[in-house]
């Protein structure tokens, strides 16, 4: 699966912007949308990625029209993305944890 396929999936196949505009959102994540997704490299950045492109369409009260048909008000809408975008900040936050702590277990490990 291509990068910009797993954006895609992450994304629930929501078209906010187009296919250039996320390759432009997945390039300042340090991301070629073309390449093979890997996860263990690629899911913190891809992850990023979404937490910027939410960010831009609760920015865009245009943009967040469209999505607000999937809620009652703009409002409500705005609120989703926002708690969206907490929960791609806590799976971030796990991952570089999981990093993080395989790295220190190795470190203690070694006499």
């Amino acid at each position: 699966m291509k990068i910009i396929d797993r954006l895609n999936l992450e994304l629930s196949n929501k078209e906010y912007f187009t296919a250039d505009q996320y390759t432009v959102f997945l390039a300042e994540n340090d991301l070629i949308a073309t390449e093979e997704y890997v996860k263990a490299t690629h899911q913190a950045k891809l992850l990023y990625s979404v937490i910027d492109i939410l960010e831009a369409v609760s920015n865009d009260i245009e943009v967040l029209r469209k999505v607000e048909t999937e809620f009652l008000t703009t409002e409500s809408a705005y609120k989703h993305l926002q708690d969206r975008i907490g929960k791609l900040k806590q799976r971030i936050y796990e991952i570089s944890e999981n990093e993080s702590d395989s790295n220190i277990s190795l470190l203690f490990s070694r006499a």
